[in-house]
């Protein structure tokens, strides 16, 4: 293990503590009303890919259903290998879900899209707009691919609590475009 990623592995650990305490406050409607605030400013032709939250990651489920009553398309992540890109599929309120991996519910059948949007959970953030995730590199894979054929926006969602000073990063971690917590929205 390289000096950084042991500097990854050690903020990890604080940052999931961190997220714990501030879930247990709940502020995940208020961080909901931020996320489609920000949304709803988007073309609804674009396709907006979120996430099924596990653990103590904040929930966008909320915002997930407004946008998707107000015809947006949507679609949330699945692991297709270790060491590749994540696969988007499309979910609606009424999709049927089962478990997929890490414990993340994932549709049972569904379209597969591409995202214009893409809202990612985190473990810790910085402020130049980088993100601390669980160490598998599935987002930064996906964005890089993705940002191969089209242009994305890479959206941040979390609690504020889980700001630190800086994200130890590598080469291949993903500059974010956005972060939105229940204080609001950062750009970079």
């Amino acid at each position: 293990m390289t000096n950084i990623q042991n500097l990854k592995s050690l903020c990890r650990k604080a940052a999931f503590k961190a997220r714990a305490e501030a879930h247990s406050v709940n502020d995940d409607q208020k961080a909901n009303a931020q996320l489609f605030s920000y949304l709803k400013t988007f073309d609804s032709n674009l396709i907006i890919a979120s996430y099924m939250p596990i653990r103590t990651e904040i929930s966008p489920l909320l915002a997930m259903e407004k946008m998707s009553k107000r015809g947006y398309k949507i679609c949330v992540p699945v692991v297709v290998k270790e060491g590749k890109p994540l696969n988007f599929y499309q979910w609606t309120p009424n999709t049927k879900m089962i478990p997929g991996a890490f414990g993340a519910m994932i549709p049972e059948k569904s379209d597969l899209l591409v995202p214009d949007i893409i809202i990612t959970p985190l473990a810790a953030f910085d402020m130049n707009g980088y993100r601390l995730g669980y160490g598998g590199g599935f987002y930064d894979r996906s964005f890089a691919e993705i940002t191969k054929v089209k242009k994305i926006t890479a959206i941040g969602f979390a609690y504020s609590a889980q700001e630190v000073m800086l994200v130890p990063r590598e080469a291949t971690d993903y500059k974010l475009d956005q972060i939105i917590t229940e204080q609001g929205l950062l750009s970079f």
